[in-house]
């Protein structure tokens, strides 16, 4: 069992990047499958795919391989995305997965919102059928570790969220956001986290978009706001003085001749952007317009870090926390690499016993004395199962008989003469 970690995330790849290896959720079982499938270029695969990462799980005998297939999936040269990606093996790669699911590897520090996402990872795989006997237990012990270190340390206080850090940001360019327009593009979990930030701030109007229009007014219904569906966007745009958008686009959904309208409607009033999309939901030359502030989840992550410095003590006690965890789940790798010997061990071992089984039935059914054919099966399985480690001690040379009695020794029980 090799386990290797393969992917890129924020520290490593700017979003300009990992936008273009991003696995949309339709996409998933098709990835997984290809991954796994006639070239088996992985024998267990498992894709976590969120807008701070993109890292496939697996037990691979070529790791280079799933790092081209990355690349190639996506249709990208992998020269392009090499000097991204990190490839971790063994170790490093259980520890980077107890660390991203315990939130210390997220843009925010002990942040929740990555155990689901990598929880969902799990089961995508599971549905997939591309999970078996490593990755499960990876997942178990990932999980176990995130509860204790979550349950142990501090590290998940005073959060400084990424939706807190986007009412943050709008507060340096509005004076009050009661007195703001706020629209939201999308209905999933983190537009849900942002508007309750934003909606305790009392906004003057609230309005949710979505493709799905029951999707954006169950979100909408939650904050007193309004819904309308996405084609309806050209239309409302200019209405609103704050845009949050995440979407599982695959292409941006504001274009650059959208906001340019919208603005000129606004008579160039402010506009506050967020665009928290991975692929981006925004085009990045609206960042260039004179009256609008577009921001993005690199952006937030400035905002976020400047609140982490307190905690590193609680960050110390996870460490630890997980250095422990990955060094028993080493073990218990260790101890697997040994089960192909031990299968191979039990079924000599049954070979010799059937065989002498054999001999025994035959001499009884010639009504041959019991006791003595028990005494004649006795021997011959003592002899037989004691020959291979008799014959090397005696064959060994002398550099290595003295190792191999000590291991034989250790095998057997044996503690000097008696």
């Amino acid at each position: 069992m090799q386990l290797f970690a393969c992917g890129v995330n924020h520290h490593t790849a700017p979003v300009s990047i990992r936008e273009r290896v991003a696995f949309p959720p339709d996409i998933l079982p098709k990835a997984l499958s290809d991954v796994t499938g006639e070239r088996r270029i992985a024998r267990e695969a498992a894709i976590l795919s969120t807008c701070n990462r993109t890292e496939i799980y697996c037990n691979t005998q070529e790791p280079e391989g799933v790092a081209e297939w990355l690349a190639n999936f996506h249709g990208l040269p992998p020269r392009e995305v090499k000097p991204y990606l990190y490839l971790l093996p063994q170790q490093e790669a259980a520890n980077h997965a107890f660390r991203v699911a315990s939130g210390l590897d997220s843009m925010v520090l002990g942040e929740t919102q990555i155990l689901g996402q990598m929880k969902q990872a799990a089961e995508k795989a599971n549905d997939a059928g591309t999970l078996g006997l490593l990755l499960n237990k990876l997942f178990q012990r990932t999980f176990s570790v995130a509860k204790e270190v979550r349950t142990a340390t501090e590290i998940g206080s005073s959060t400084v969220s990424m939706s807190a850090a986007a009412v943050t940001l709008a507060e340096r360019i509005f004076p009050s956001i009661s007195g703001q327009a706020v629209l939201f593009i999308g209905a999933g979990e983190m537009i849900d986290l942002v508007a309750t930030h934003f909606a305790a701030r009392s906004p003057r109007r609230l309005m949710v978009v979505n493709r799905t229009i029951e999707r954006a007014r169950d979100l909408a219904n939650k904050f007193g706001g309004e819904a309308a569906a996405l084609n309806n966007l050209p239309d409302l745009l200019a209405e609103f003085d704050i845009v949050i958008t995440s979407t599982a686009s695959p292409l941006p959904i504001v274009g650059l001749g959208l906001v340019e309208r919208a603005i000129k409607q606004r008579k160039h009033r402010p506009m506050f952007m967020v665009d928290l999309a991975v692929p981006r939901d925004i085009e990045t030359e609206v960042g260039e317009l004179n009256d609008v502030f577009l921001y993005t989840v690199d952006s937030l992550g400035e905002v976020v870090r400047a609140g982490q410095d307190s905690r590193q003590s609680a960050v110390t006690q996870a460490e630890a926390i997980i250095q422990a965890r990955v060094n028993e789940f080493m073990h218990w790798m260790d101890t697997r690499q040994a089960v192909p010997v031990i299968r191979s061990l039990r079924d000599h071992g049954e070979r010799l016993r059937r065989h002498e089984m054999e001999k025994a039935q035959k001499a009884l059914a010639k009504g041959e004395n019991p006791a003595a054919v028990l005494e004649a099966l006795s021997r011959a399985l003592m002899n037989k199962l004691l020959h291979d480690p008799s014959h090397a001690l005696n064959q060994a040379g002398e550099n290595e008989r003295e190792e191999l009695a000590r291991l034989v020794s250790h095998l057997y029980n044996l503690h000097g003469d008696s």
